[in-house]
């Protein structure tokens, strides 16, 4: 039986590395011609000289709340009222997804470039989903989560609305597996289900598979069959690993988006997740563009290569870090340490928000500074800041200079600790909340 879902895994990391920088330059053009943010995002950028992760550093971040915007701007741009043919008319020519797609439907069906599916997340984004086999490329986790040809898939992520639940269906029909659409709750149908089809796999969440496994007991409905899952959609935690392991349910590990498809999964060696072939991917440091030292932990800012979504550097509010080696599996690509909190910390600190750019705004201001924290403390309407900041030789006045940019830059003022370099905490805080709220 094949160890890798393909030869793609076990490249050379220079091999890789330079095939992946050459797509990234016809990505680069492709969605500068057919996608028109990026055509504005992206204007004065040569593609062909995107072709090192230098280059891809030098280019903005796109934010979730950017695609939210653009969406609703295109839908406010709709003249409300008129006529019916009006109606038509613009039904065939909006574009759904805020110019970040380079599918779609009405005129872009004409062309060729028609989508299969559209589905919505929550604020309302719609994304779109193109005519590829395994679009969004789960089939390279499932394999890794043991999946093989002729087993049958019960698939407990939603059908509805988000793609979730097609996300996984199409990765499994692409390894030749059949798949039972379970979709979400109606916890003791899904056991009886079970019961009947004697599944050898399991996708969805892993807390509902632990719900279905506790119901499945409670009515003293033997489950022998279910021995494998690829989970997601939540943190996985190891109690809950070891607790499925217990049952007789060796459960791995995907992580994905609806923008981005499949980021990395986890494999048998069980040490982070290795990182999907179809994909680029930096730790930045939060609030910036700005990547960060292999092992330091920051933002997970992904290019996705794939042509119908084709979204640049595109950060998921997630963090995480790079770990050393290669998995010992034999898949050489890259590692990460799994889902390690959010990059979001923004706080509101005496009516005013402060966000973790304008404490990287603030370091930018200090050539030799390095990390910085900004800790927030005291009781609710009582807010005190201080910024900690790693100097190995700070000069003297520093801290005075410090806490004026401290006020320029937030309106608010805040102390300055100076620390010694590597002193702080390696785990991607940028803000850190420490009010009592009792």
């Amino acid at each position: 039986m094949n160890a890798h879902h393909d030869a793609l895994e076990t490249r050379d990391p220079a091999q890789r590395e330079a095939e992946s920088m050459a797509r990234l330059a016809r990505q680069v053009a492709h969605a500068q011609a057919h996608a028109p943010a990026f055509a504005e995002r992206l204007q004065g950028v040569r593609a062909d000289g995107v072709t090192s992760r230098a280059a891809l550093a030098a280019l903005p971040v796109t934010r979730k709340h950017e695609l939210l915007d653009r969406q609703k701007a295109q839908r406010a741009a709709r003249a409300p009222g008129g006529s019916p043919s009006d109606a038509r008319s613009s039904a065939s020519t909006i574009d759904a997804f805020g110019g970040f797609s380079t599918i779609g439907w009405g005129a872009l069906q004409a062309q060729g470039r028609g989508a299969r599916r559209v589905y919505a997340s929550p604020g309302t984004i719609y994304e779109p989903e193109g005519h590829a086999a395994d679009y969004w490329r789960m089939a390279r986790a499932l394999f890794a989560a043991g999946l093989r040809p002729g087993d049958l898939v019960h698939n407990s992520f939603s059908y509805h609305f988000t793609p979730a639940g097609l996300m996984m269906e199409t990765g499994a029909h692409a390894l030749g597996c059949t798949v039972f659409p379970g979709g979400i709750g109606q916890t003791e149908m899904q056991v009886h289900a079970m019961a009947d089809l004697m599944p050898t796999a399991y996708v969805g969440t892993p807390s509902f598979l632990k719900l279905i496994l506790e119901k499945a007991a409670e009515l003293g409905v033997a489950l022998p069959s279910l021995t494998k899952a690829s989970v997601g959609g939540e943190a996985f935690m190891p109690s809950l690993r070891d607790w499925l392991l217990e049952r007789g349910v060796a459960a791995y590990q995907s992580y994905g988006t609806a923008d981005l498809g499949l980021i990395a999964y986890e494999t048998s060696a069980r040490e982070g997740l290795v990182l999907d072939e179809g994909v680029i991917v930096e730790i930045v440091r939060p609030g910036t563009g700005d990547p960060v030292a292999d092992g330091d932990v920051g933002e997970v800012v992904v290019t996705t290569l794939n042509p119908d979504y084709p979204l640049i550097r595109f950060g998921t509010g997630d963090l995480s870090a790079v770990l050393p080696g290669t998995c010992p599996t034999g898949r050489t690509n890259t590692r990460i340490k799994g889902w390690l909190g959010r990059a979001d910390q923004t706080a509101k600190v005496r009516g005013m928000f402060v966000h973790p750019s304008q404490v990287a705004d603030i370091v930018r201001r200090h050539p030799g500074v390095g990390k910085a924290r900004l800790v927030i403390s005291g009781e609710m309407a009582n807010d005190k800041m201080a910024l900690h900041v790693e100097m190995a030789q700070p000069a003297e006045g520093l801290a005075e200079h410090i806490a004026q940019s401290i006020r320029d830059v937030t309106k608010l003022r805040g102390d300055v600790v100076l620390c010694a370099a590597g002193s702080l905490p390696n785990d991607g805080k940028v803000i850190e909340d420490a009010r009592r709220y009792e």
